[in-house]
């Protein structure tokens, strides 16, 4: 007689890969760490897979069938409810180039064939804490609104949607008005230890976020870095 053992699910994960036993590898580590596993084994799988279960982080292969990596996470980005969820790609190929065109396509982060079930689960384990874990939904600060769950501004009732860099930028500095964050602080949190931006890649983003909400809320503290303030 086999006694019931009660696993304690930590997140959902959908994996798409045209590689069965890696599939299979892949998604047997991660429920056995908790996890719950969605597998799809090309692109448009992919996609209509996340259009159904909603995942919490997204792991793709960059040479699918049907639709690619770089072109599923293209598609998703431009959806609003994914452009906070968490990407990796899995790829054979190791090169410079494809790293960076991989992250400037919307990838959080980049894993290279043969996989590591433990680095995996370490990379899928570190992007929840920076990305999932939010106790609450949303933050308001006066008239503006900040929906993490449905990655949405809100302002005076009028609502918003940023590119996710732009939106984890916002976010991280609205948790603490009036606080300055440092540039690499703001490079770390929201950009990683392990992705190289250029340094003028926060001041872009802040001149977005100022263009779409049409509000200055982000000054600039010269050189030292930025603080949310109305």
């Amino acid at each position: 007689m086999f006694a019931a053992i009660m696993v304690e699910r930590k997140g959902k994960i959908l994996i798409a890969d045209d590689e069965q036993d890696i599939l299979e590898i892949l998604s047997y580590n991660l429920s056995a760490a908790g996890y719950e596993v969605i597998q799809a084994k090309d692109g448009l799988e992919a996609l209509e897979k996340a259009r159904l279960s909603k995942p919490d982080l997204i792991v793709l292969d960059m040479m699918m069938p049907k639709k690619n990596g770089m072109e599923v996470c293209a598609l998703l980005r431009a959806q609003a409810i994914y452009q906070n969820t968490p990407i990796i790609f899995l790829t054979a190929f190791n090169d410079e180039q494809t790293h960076i065109k991989g992250l400037e396509t919307g990838a959080d982060d980049y894993i290279s064939k043969p996989i590591s079930p433990k680095i995996l689960i370490s990379r899928i384990k570190a992007l929840l804490r920076r990305f999932g874990n939010k106790e609450s939904k949303t933050l308001t600060i006066d008239n503006i609104t900040i929906d993490t769950e449905q990655f949405l501004i809100k302002i005076d009732a009028i609502n918003f949607v940023l590119a996710k860099k732009e939106f984890e930028l916002l976010y991280l500095l609205a948790q603490k008005p009036g606080k300055v964050f440092l540039r690499q602080e703001i490079l770390n949190q929201v950009w990683g230890n392990e992705v190289i931006v250029g340094d003028r890649t926060i001041d872009v983003h802040v001149r977005k976020i100022r263009q779409k909400l049409g509000v200055d809320c982000i000054k600039t503290v010269k050189g030292v870095g930025y603080k949310f303030e109305l």
